[in-house]
């Protein structure tokens, strides 16, 4: 075998050891309990947002389509990443195979690309809905939804197929232990022998649309709309616009938020980062749903009505 960097070169192993949390062993346990509580209201919460705008015609609208594509990649990112970590949380053994090491590398950057372009484009609907309100339903019909979605969704795929496919053409060390608690482009490229220059350059290029662009093109939605907020007249006007704007704001605070956080800071605290990165994968999955449940009225009145439905159901079968 080659030497490099002072260790051995080796091909893809066929496990990779994920540290994760066991440098705190006693927390072990107690993440295991909120992770699995925290995965289980994100799977209920988010699978009924997605229900719940499917069976109520009301919520049939393009701020409630591009909400469930926000929900199912929800979902995708918590069901790549949770249970594996759920199954190193609880046993002794902290290991995870190749292919699926490899498969959480690509999924989870490919739902990350896609909700930054995703929570981009809902800004923008919420600012031709507040700025251009007369034109809102011909700008934002149903097919131009369908394609701006389709473009978050292609887009995140594919420059996940070029990150992940470019770290598996590296040579990795003798090492298979991985300074993290699951499989990820960056960590991957951190365990190469080999030149990681193509990489390191790749992942920059790859983070302008997705961590500069989609940023300011929120942000650049947002002025505007302020600037239209506050030349309404009245102040029930100003309420109401803003309230259909603070529920995404939110979530974009707490994605991008934690999200730059962890990936612009210095290398080297390595304890800090993983604990936002834990923050940023699972809670913030559980929190999407709640903060469109409680601070949307359309969404409380629909689950309202389904219950009151299925209640009005249970009392007939009992007479």
């Amino acid at each position: 075998m080659q030497v490099a960097m002072g260790r051995q070169n080796v091909s893809f192993p066929h496990t990779f050891v994920l540290v994760g949390f066991s440098d705190h062993p006693w927390l072990e346990m107690p993440l295991f309990g909120v992770l699995l509580v925290s995965y289980i209201f994100t799977m209920i919460g988010n699978s009924s947002i997605i229900i719940l705008s499917l069976v109520e015609p009301k919520l049939q609208t393009p701020m409630y389509f591009f909400l469930d594509n926000l929900s199912l990649l929800d979902l995708c990112a918590t069901c790549t990443i949770v249970p594996q970590l759920l199954v190193n949380l609880w046993g002794s053994e902290k290991t995870i195979a190749s292919w699926s090491c490899i498969a959480q590398a690509y999924l989870f950057h490919w739902t990350s690309c896609t909700e930054c372009a995703l929570l981009a484009v809902m800004a923008f609907d919420r600012y031709v809905a507040i700025c251009c309100p007369l034109r809102y339903v011909l700008i934002m019909h149903l097919w131009a939804c369908v394609w701006l979605a389709a473009v978050c969704w292609a887009s995140g795929l594919a420059n996940s197929l070029v990150q992940a496919t470019l770290t598996l053409y590296l040579t990795l060390c003798a090492t298979n232990t991985m300074d993290h608690f699951f499989c990820e482009v960056p960590a991957l490229i951190k365990l190469a022998c080999s030149d990681t220059t193509t990489n390191d350059l790749s992942l920059a290029l790859g983070a302008i649309p997705f961590g500069i662009v989609s940023p300011l093109t929120v942000l650049i939605s947002y002025l505007f709309i302020a600037r239209a907020v506050l030349k309404l007249p009245s102040a029930e006007g100003r309420r109401k616009a803003l309230s259909t704007c603070t529920s995404h704001l939110l979530v974009v605070t707490m994605f991008f938020g934690p999200g730059m956080y962890t990936y612009l800071q210095p290398l080297g605290n390595s304890a800090q980062s993983k604990f936002l990165s834990f923050f940023y994968c699972v809670f913030t999955p559980l929190l999407n749903p709640l903060i469109y449940t409680l601070r949307n009225k359309d969404v409380k009145e629909a689950w309202k009505k389904v219950l009151a439905s299925r209640v009005k159901g249970t009392s007939l079968k009992g007479q």
